[in-house]
């Protein structure tokens, strides 16, 4: 069982478990139409070997800390997996809209399969063939979440209180994607409105499934009160955008090595995110040009992301980002406090804040 020193620690090798069972018993469906349908599986499993487990263990905690004397926690074990089966579809398709190279220092599921394509020497366009096989590798994980979050063994009475979360969980997700995609469309908008658009769309997109949502979820699951609930959603949406603010200062300045990501990448993808909103709104002419010419040019060199990263920290947007994480910090800290559990969970939450928020990849 998981300890508030280590929340998230022991949870991990539960959870692949669960995973492994689950996408072996997916083999034992596909494997029967076909042999050929088996690479499916296998980008699925490689895609969801590892991570950080963040989701499952905001889970477990938020279900834990409602319900300090609960034993048996399998089925929120494979609840949390449920999530980790949805973040993958989301993963794949940003992938293809972003159209990035690497996931988790590997090839992103469309350049896995445009590089089988083109091994193969098959007909056709292999970048058009990989795009639309991680669509519907995509696709699978999204209905396999349900899946597995329907056969989790919940009862019937925790079932309705924790499926309206995950319904309106995906269905924000597709709604924060959108807008982000719209952001990097339609840029005819003032730097002010800028910033609001892009915490719109980190709220969206990301933050609240990343803590909020999987939070509230175990708090539902184990029948907590509606004041509860309450400061859990407050607790996670403040810590929510603060992960993803970390996550956008990682994007840019982070190690590749531990990112898995080539450095700047999110700089050549033209990510609007709260960091480059903040760098516009307070941007020289100079410093403005310098964003419009070399953000979202996808073959910009190191030269040009050290161009970029200099812009953001002189135009004190990387301040404002580390200042608001700090405010946000303290927002989800006054709602812990406020929200009187107490032992193990109120211990696991306070430690996931600075797992959250102190990360390097």
């Amino acid at each position: 069982m998981p300890s508030a020193e280590d929340p998230v620690g022991p949870l991990r090798p539960r959870i692949q478990q669960t995973l492994d069972r689950f996408l072996d018993r997916q083999r034992d469906l596909l494997e029967p139409i076909s042999e050929e349908l088996l690479p499916l599986i296998d980008a699925a499993a490689d895609l969801l070997r590892g991570g950080k487990r963040l989701r499952p263990a905001f889970c477990y905690w938020g279900w834990r800390a409602a319900d300090e004397f609960a034993a048996d926690d399998d089925v929120v074990i494979t609840t949390g997996a449920a999530l980790e089966l949805f973040q993958a579809a989301a993963l794949v398709h940003d992938d293809v809209i972003d159209d990035s190279d690497t996931r988790r220092g590997r090839p992103s599921t469309h350049r896995r399969f445009a590089t089988h394509h083109l091994d193969a020497r098959w007909h056709g366009d292999g970048s058009s063939f990989g795009r639309a096989t991680a669509i519907l590798v995509g696709d699978l994980l999204l209905g396999w979440s349900d899946e597995m979050f329907s056969t989790a063994g919940l009862s019937e009475s925790a079932t309705r209180r924790a499926r309206p979360v995950f319904e309106r969980m995906r269905t924000e997700v597709g709604a924060g994607q959108y807008l982000d995609i719209l952001a990097q469309a339609d840029t005819a908008v003032s730097p002010a409105d800028q910033v609001e658009r892009a915490r719109r769309v980190i709220v969206h997109k990301s933050a609240r499934y990343s803590v909020e949502h999987p939070l509230v979820l175990g708090g539902r699951i184990a029948g907590a009160p509606e004041q509860l609930v309450d400061e859990y959603s407050k607790y996670g949406g403040a810590l929510g955008e603060a992960f993803q603010l970390r996550d956008d200062i990682l994007g840019v300045f982070g190690d590749p090595r531990e990112t898995g990501k080539p450095a700047g990448d999110d700089l050549r993808e033209g990510k609007r995110t709260v960091l480059v909103a903040y760098a516009r709104q307070h941007a020289s002419s100079a410093q403005a040009k310098m964003l419009t010419d070399l953000l979202g040019d996808p073959d910009l060199d190191i030269k040009g992301v050290d161009h970029l990263r200099q812009v953001l920290v002189d135009t004190g947007a990387v301040g404002r980002v580390e200042a608001r994480i700090t405010e946000l910090i303290s927002d989800a800290e006054a709602a812990l406090k406020r929200a009187a559990l107490h032992g193990a969970g109120q211990q696991a939450l306070a430690s996931l804040i600075t797992l959250a928020t102190t990360r390097t990849r």
